[in-house]
């Protein structure tokens, strides 16, 4: 048989790959440089990065499947070198405010959109797809943000990672009902149910469990022979965990998360945070570059797009920043306000939920567009809010 017709078409798309890895990347890192140079958030600048040579401006690089794996890999590896700065105990001393704030930040943007949508003269399914969409949060964004500010130990970055994976939880089961109601027009209450029993089961088991074992026993990740440091053990377990919780319906940053919670309980034995920084370096940035490749410009150009943007944009920052704030105040009123901002960036959470409604036939085109335009902008304001409100907690403490 032969083959030789073959070879060159692959060859044609391995260089494609490559040819738009290379560009996302570069384009990424040159905004990462510099908005570092203007001294503004260098997520900002992967973000727009990735607008300029993506289909709303040059049309170097469409949104494809690679990209979409390896921005996928991005967030995961992101939550688990976030994960790596957490520690289980740190996690408990925020554990009720945390839990408040997720809460609050999903129930309130969730009837919100419901209702801006109905009164909007939306049907009822495209508005609850509408609300679940405002209800997600992205941890991913708030995170990198905390990172780049030097503040990831803090008890409001705490209570923000804290409150993501109950805002994931929460996020899930409306995913659900909105998908129930777009298929055949009625929710399933055993199958709501069971999810949610089988979300809190694996987060209460991973991070428990996990943490004592590798308090316990930190040499785990050294010990199978084709170790020759702890890296590759603890990338399968991240891997592993991202799986899994994506299997069951939780998003795969969840499971990235818990499992840097779990090697966290090693970094006092092990190099293991030297050796997974450079993966913390190259997948982020397609992450972030990714976010603003899905922005299609075009499709907001018209007054009645603008307007809905405007709207949704103004009841996105408002239905998270407000309920969060207030589920905070005990940490006092300056940490508060730093939970409030981080609860606000949709990012990529909600680009997926506005997706399943388009796919599900419930979100058209112009409400796609809204939505993932929404996404993006609550992505862009956050990391300038709360670097400034970073820089007036130093000047406080100073």
């Amino acid at each position: 048989m032969d083959l030789t017709p073959a070879l060159p078409i692959a060859a044609a798309d391995t260089a494609s790959v490559l040819t738009d890895l290379f560009v996302v990347l570069l384009a990424a890192k040159v905004g990462d440089e510099v908005f570092k140079w203007i001294r503004q958030p260098a997520i900002v600048g992967e973000i727009l990065g990735g607008v300029i040579v993506g289909p709303s401006v040059l049309g170097l690089v469409e949104v494809g499947e690679v990209l979409r794996v390896f921005s996928e890999l991005g967030i995961v590896f992101l939550l688990f070198w976030v994960g790596l700065e957490t520690r289980l105990s740190e996690m408990r001393a925020v554990g009720k405010i945390a839990g408040a704030v997720g809460t609050a930040g999903v129930i309130v943007p969730f009837l919100a959109g419901i209702g801006v949508g109905l009164a909007l003269g939306e049907d009822t399914d495209t508005s609850v797809f509408l609300g679940a969409a405002l209800a997600a949060t992205s941890a991913g964004i708030t995170s990198a943000t905390f990172l780049d500010l030097g503040i990831a130990r803090t008890r409001a970055a705490r209570t923000v990672l804290g409150a993501a994976v109950v805002d994931d939880i929460l996020a899930l089961l409306l995913l659900s009902v909105a998908v129930g109601m777009a298929a055949d027009g009625g929710v399933d209450a055993g199958k709501i149910l069971l999810a949610l029993a089988v979300a809190v089961a694996f987060v209460a088991f991973v991070a428990l469990g996990g943490t004592r074992l590798l308090r316990s026993q930190p040499q785990l990740l050294e010990a199978p022979r084709f170790a020759k440091s702890p890296l590759l053990p603890a990338v399968l377990l991240c891997l592993g965990l991202a799986a899994f919780a994506a299997s069951i319906g939780l998003a795969a940053l969840i499971g990235a998360f818990l499992a840097g919670m779990i090697v966290a309980e090693t970094k006092d034995q092990s190099s293991i945070e030297e050796e997974v920084k450079p993966l913390y370096s190259f997948f982020p940035p397609f992450f972030f570059a990714f976010i603003g490749i899905e922005l299609d410009l075009g499709a907001l150009f018209n007054g009645h797009a603008l307007w809905w943007l405007a709207l949704i944009t103004i009841l996105a920052a408002a239905t998270k920043l407000v309920p969060a704030y207030l589920a905070a105040r005990p940490l006092g009123r300056h940490e508060a306000a730093i939970v409030g901002v981080g609860m606000v960036p949709r990012g990529e959470v909600g680009i997926v939920v506005a997706s399943i409604g388009a796919a599900e036939g419930v979100v058209d085109a112009e409400l796609f567009a809204v939505v993932v335009g929404m996404a993006v902008l609550t992505t862009l304001v956050a990391p300038f809010a709360l670097r400034r409100l970073s820089r007036e907690r130093a000047a406080r403490a100073g």
